[in-house]
Formats: structure tokens, sequence, C-alpha cells
């Protein structure tokens, strides 16, 4: 059985990288969502004005990893406690933010971010709110990384430091 989660935390190139290489992950789909504009290109995004942050929308199988873990991992590869920030990229479009489908996912999902919240000394700021909607990004963005090692490394190497590091038993490298 699978269930999905949308997640934002700066640029979804990042998470895209590192959530393809964990156990139970079936797929991982970059989009926007978070905005009042339908169908925004990426120039609406880049612009900040669409509302919309840059998220993954991930499908998990519960089997193998639940959303504890998930969203475990998620607080773990991004800094969740910079308001419209990660790093080099800056914009509420770069937010740190958990879109949940039904009140039993928000209910995990503020539990998970108050256990996180121990491990943090700044407050975590991540959004949490109902999905609404979920627009799927141009076909280019999906597995950047793999496509295009070259490009964006000084970002995403860090974050796949820090998964290998803390969740090595759950990665299928």
């Amino acid at each position: 059985m699978t269930d999905k989660i949308v997640l934002g935390g700066g640029c979804f190139w990042c998470l895209d990288a590192a959530y393809r290489l964990v156990r139970g992950i079936v797929d991982v789909e970059e989009g926007y969502s978070g905005g009042d504009v339908e169908n925004p290109s990426d120039e609406q995004i880049h612009s900040g004005d669409s509302g919309h942050a840059e998220v993954v929308r991930l499908t998990f199988n519960i089997g193998e990893i639940n959303l504890e873990g998930v969203l475990e991992i998620f607080w773990t590869i991004h800094d969740p406690t910079t308001p419209n920030r990660q790093g080099y990229d800056v914009g509420r479009q770069y937010r740190s933010v958990v879109f949940y489908t039904d009140e039993a996912q928000h209910k995990a999902i503020l539990h998970a971010r108050d256990k996180a919240q121990k491990v943090w000394q700044d407050l975590i700021v991540t959004e949490i709110a109902q999905l609404k909607n979920f627009y799927p990004a141009a076909d280019y963005h999906r597995d950047y990384e793999k496509n295009r090692p070259d490009y964006c490394q000084i970002v995403i190497n860090p974050k796949l430091a820090k998964l290998r590091e803390k969740f090595a038993t759950r990665l299928v490298e």
C-alpha cells in the first residue's frame, strides 16, 4: 500500500536527489504547490509572485517507510528554521513547507515537527498546510541531479552527505 506527501525544502532538485535514494520511495515528482496561480510556469515561480513553493510529491510504500520516517529525513536534510531560504535559494518559492491531505497526516506532521524541534536550537518555521493544488514541473526537472551531475553539487552534496550519514541503512544505493 502506498501513500503520498508533498514537501518543500528549498530547490526541489535537492529533495528529489535525496529521496530517490531512500528505500520505500516509489516515486518523486517535482512540482509547485501552495499558491494561487493555476499551472504556473518556471518564470512565474521564480518571480516569487505566484505564491507557490517548489515541492516534491513523494509516493512511498508504507510497508517499507512510514510518514514518520519520510519526515525524519525531511527535517534532517534541510534547514527548517530559515524562513523563505535554503542556502543560496532565497524567496518564498523556497520555503520549508509540508502539505497534508487529511487530518491523520496533519496530526502526524505536527507530532514529527515537535519531535524534530528537540534537535534544532532555533524554532522550526516550516509551514504546515492542507494540500489544495499540485502542479507538476516541466519534465526536464525530473531526476535533475542524476541527469546533470555537474550542476548544483555545492548545494546537493551536503544534503546527500547528511542523508548517507544518518540514514545509511534506509538507502537503496
